[in-house]
């Protein structure tokens, strides 16, 4: 800003257009503060788990050394690597697929009272039923191979996201599609330039939810149909009472868990910065 002054003595503010511009968000040193502590906070978990972990029968408990020991025995013999890339395929196929499927049925859901009359009973019928109790009946279907995995997930992750986009939908303000109705728009333009955009935080919402539940359904399928990936590791370890390496799966699908919700939350900012704003 600079300051110009007139004849008569008042001040004059024009803007100059080198003039920065303030950045939106928390300032740098209170984003540095906040990585501080949550890396503080690391530490003393894992320094408590290592001294309470070394006090414990080896059997019923591990500790992050032992851990690190462990990861790097599987990585060496390949094992671990394997794993990881049977179960990621498994989960990236069937949360995609359970994506797709739980934000188009939403939006049908949310937008059409037709759509819902005919499908809420069903939709409320299945995410009430404790899914994991059909396996043996998927195994039936599709036996035991990557198609019981796949099904499996997609069946899981599909209800969070369906019923946060259906939500989403359903809380767009009616004002909004009276303003489109008003200048004529058509269905398409008001799905895209209405309804769309209100629905995003629902919608990642309900992917973040979904993320969780495709981790537990790939965990599941693997215990149970084909015996492969980071859930086979579990299976086989456990049997053999080596608990250290049967923590490495374990922690290793905590830290996936932690980076896709991380991913997902970051396409949540890209398409609705307006959430950051709002935080």
């Amino acid at each position: 800003m600079t300051n110009t002054t007139n004849t008569a003595g008042s001040v004059k503010l024009n803007a100059s257009p080198e003039a920065p511009i303030e950045e939106i968000g928390p300032p740098p040193r209170a984003r540095s503060k906040a990585w501080i502590v949550r890396i503080a906070a690391i530490i003393f978990v894992l320094g408590g788990w290592q001294i309470v972990g070394r006090q414990i029968n080896p059997l019923f408990m591990s500790y992050p050394t032992a851990i690190a020991q462990a990861a790097v025995a599987m990585i060496s013999s390949g094992e671990l690597f394997q794993a990881l890339r049977s179960s990621l395929q498994t989960l990236l196929i069937g949360f995609t697929t359970a994506s797709v499927l739980g934000v188009v049925i939403g939006l049908l859901i949310g937008r059409y009272r037709l759509v819902d009359a005919a499908t809420d009973w069903l939709v409320n019928a299945l995410y009430a039923t404790p899914l994991v109790a059909l396996i043996p009946l998927v195994i039936l279907w599709f036996g035991l191979g990557d198609g019981a995995k796949l099904f499996i997930v997609t069946i899981l992750a599909v209800f969070p996201i369906l019923i946060n986009t259906a939500a989403g939908v359903r809380n767009v303000s009616s004002a909004l599609i009276d303003v489109g109705v008003a200048f004529a728009a058509n269905e398409r333009q008001t799905f895209l330039k209405i309804i769309l955009p209100a629905v995003v935080p629902y919608m990642m919402t309900g992917l973040r939810l979904g993320i969780g539940r495709a981790i537990i359904g790939m965990v599941v399928a693997e215990f149970f149909t084909a015996i492969t990936g980071l859930g086979a590791l579990i299976v086989k370890y456990g049997n053999q009472y080596d608990t250290a390496s049967m923590f490495v799966p374990v922690l290793i699908l905590m830290v996936l868990g932690v980076l896709l919700t991380s991913l997902v939350r970051r396409f949540e900012d890209y398409f609705a910065p307006w959430r950051s704003l709002d935080e």
